[in-house]
């Protein structure tokens, strides 16, 4: 499973982080810049620790999973 986490910075300070999974590939670095913009102009989305304030950064994460058989 593939999935990208974007990293804001809260007025207090602490990191906040989102994750939206199944991101379109090739990632483009300026559409996801794009959209965190959109989203701390939008104020859409609140934290503990008040207002996103800045972006901290962007990463894809993934992860594999192998079923182990237990017999």
């Amino acid at each position: 499973m593939k999935k990208i986490e974007l990293k804001f910075l809260n007025k207090e300070g602490k990191t906040v982080t989102y994750s939206l999974e199944k991101p379109i590939d090739p990632i483009d670095p300026a559409a996801v810049k794009s959209a965190m913009d959109e989203i701390m102009i939008q104020n859409a989305f609140t934290s503990t620790g008040g207002d996103l304030v800045s972006i901290k950064g962007a990463r894809v994460v993934e992860q594999n999973v192998t079923e182990i058989e237990l017999n």
